[in-house]
């Protein structure tokens, strides 16, 4: 049971990483004012403040996914 609950969790956590690596990567691209005229409306647009926080959100994904799929686990 602790193998399956593991699994799961690590494809959750995953998951997480890449939800947040996306959102920082829209968060950028308003910020410095690319991408589709869908998302190009707001107070983010071109304000390079949430282009920041965009990179800082990205990178805290890319280290969720990274650290989910290398850790060891416990037997």
């Amino acid at each position: 049971m602790a193998g399956a609950f593991n699994i799961v969790m690590r494809i959750f956590s995953t998951l997480v990483g890449l939800l947040f690596v996306f959102m920082g990567l829209v968060w950028i691209g308003q910020g410095l004012h690319i991408g589709p005229a869908a998302i190009m409306r707001g107070f983010m647009v071109s304000n390079p403040q949430w282009a920041l926080y965009g990179t800082i959100l990205a990178l805290l994904g890319v280290g969720q996914v990274i650290w989910s799929n290398t850790r060891q686990t416990r037997a």
